[in-house]
């Protein structure tokens, strides 16, 4: 049986609607280009994106809030809101652990709620919340206090591939979810292990788990089959699909709208999209990676040791980045092989933040001493001593023993994370500091907060090239000298830099 032998029909015998939530501001940039997508270069795309007709348009994430402002020192409050208030046909998005923002620990609740209640101030009309270990206490808290603001709030299944993570397991949290009151469900494969098989069982058995409730479908291409998996999902029930125009989609981020688009609509789905909006996005997209010196989005082949690792696509350009900070490029292969082996160790951790982060800080730990476990992060002694909530599988007794053995380790046996009220919080800060100051100030070290502040605003703009304006722009920026001169048929450019 193939995808067309199968009529997309619903209930009433009428043809299928699947909806897509574009990623292109979000996770295509934090897959591709680190997070680093500048206010100058998603802003004059954000209209076209809105007259799209996309079901949502997902935005930010805390992490991102860090990114702008320490590396692209840019005002991430101000980038939402330019971005919310150009869309304004459209719902926009924003993504959130259930415990915890920017930091890989843990965050007190009143911060959790006071970050969702400004993120809806700003434009936030729907929250995806994960949880990797499924604290139903948290994420159900935190359901109600965005439901309380108006925005819709839909937690996240973090898909895993282990023995312990079967399609039972995870139907049974979809519905311990929904019963929280959630405004619907999203299916993440965020490190791109779904096949098309497991694709068919998993979602069919999250759908029954869940009833009426809508499905997203969330998939990494870095094994190449998520566009596969995406009608393999929605022929199993899902009513959403997570897309990115095609400079930033494929490879360790999403499938493209372009592609997915196609596919759905020649298998006989309905996708109420302006495909005419496709183009203008994508040749700005490209333009901006060019003129900012960026990859551009390319497929991947298949990789079976990616089902060891599992390291994320939204991770792996942030991932590989550090490692070239510490002169270890050469050795990314070596700390994949040691994250498996610690994954399997530490009981089958899901890899997304944080514990992807924490796995990938302990793999380099051990590469780099040569001296497993001989030194163990404070996020990795808080996960073995369950403040993060209990693990899906028993932990490695003999790694276990090691761990706890250290002196550090028994520090956080009896610890109890605090529950600082906010007036407590802004006392460190003064008591007449704004909401999204005490946010910034709360997400991001003072010092990059200031050197921000100081930091003009920058307005690159990104006009259309030809060959020879590609040509001057190498030269002029690769120049040595002091003084350059071009000259050609028609056309003659000096620069002094006396002048």
């Amino acid at each position: 049986m193939t995808f067309l032998d199968v009529a997309p029909l619903d209930a009433d015998g009428n043809r299928r609607t699947v909806h897509i939530i574009d990623q292109t501001l979000r996770d295509g940039p934090q897959s591709w280009w680190g997070m680093r997508m500048r206010k100058d270069m998603g802003l004059p795309i954000a209209e076209t994106l809105d007259r799209t007709g996309f079901h949502t348009i997902d935005l930010v994430g805390s992490s991102i809030f860090e990114v702008l402002a320490r590396h692209c020192k840019e005002d991430p409050w101000e980038q939402l809101t330019s971005l919310s208030r150009a869309m304004p046909r459209t719902t926009v998005r924003a993504g959130t652990r259930s415990n915890g923002i920017v930091t890989f620990g843990l965050t007190a609740d009143s911060v959790m709620d006071l970050w969702a209640r400004r993120l809806v101030a700003h434009g936030i009309g729907s929250f995806w919340i994960y949880d990797g270990l499924f604290n139903l206490d948290k994420t159900g808290r935190l359901v109600k206090t965005i439901q309380s603001e108006g925005a819709a709030a839909i937690p996240c299944i973090l898909f895993a591939e282990s023995p312990f993570h079967t399609d039972e397991y995870y139907a049974e949290k979809a519905a311990q979810l929904a019963a929280l009151g959630a405004d619907g469900i999203e299916v993440e494969d965020a490190a791109g292990l779904l096949t098309p098989d497991r694709t068919r069982t998993l979602m069919s058995a999250i759908k029954r788990a869940i009833g009426d409730l809508p499905l997203e479908a969330h998939f990494h291409s870095n094994n190449a089959m998520a566009p596969v998996n995406y009608l393999e999902a929605v022929l199993a029930g899902a009513d959403v699909v997570h897309t990115a125009s095609r400079p930033l989609a494929a490879g360790v981020s999403l499938p493209s709208t372009e592609v997915t688009y196609a596919n759905l609509r020649y298998a006989g789905f309905d996708v109420e999209l302006d495909e005419s909006q496709f183009a203008p996005v994508e040749e700005h997209l490209l333009r901006v990676a060019e003129y900012e010196d960026l990859p551009v989005g390319k497929p991947t082949e298949f990789n079976l040791f990616l089902y060891r690792h599992q390291l994320p696509g939204g991770m792996t350009g942030t991932f590989k980045a550090q490692l070239a900070e510490r002169g270890m490029s050469e050795r990314f292969e070596e700390v994949l092989d040691e994250m498996s082996r610690i994954r399997m160790e530490l009981g089958y951790p899901v890899m997304a933040t944080p514990f992807s982060q924490l796995v990938g800080t302990q793999a380099v730990l051990n590469v780099v001493t040569g001296d497993r476990y001989g030194v163990v992060p404070d996020e990795v002694l808080m996960y073995v001593n369950g403040l993060y909530g209990d693990p899906v599988a028993p932990l490695d007794q003999d790694v276990l023993d090691r761990i706890l053995d250290s002196p550090k380790a028994k520090t956080y046996h009896e610890w109890v994370p605090p529950q600082p009220s906010l007036d407590e919080l802004r006392e460190r800060f003064g008591k007449s500091i704004s909401d999204d100051e005490l946010i910034l100030r709360l997400l991001v070290p003072g010092a990059d907060v200031d050197a921000m502040r100081a930091t003009p605003p920058r307005n690159r703009e990104f006009p259309a090239t030809t060959r020879e304006m590609r040509y001057i722009r190498k030269m002029v920026t690769s120049a040595t000298g002091a003084y350059a001169h071009i000259s050609g048929p028609g056309f003659s450019l000096t620069l002094n830099g006396d002048h």
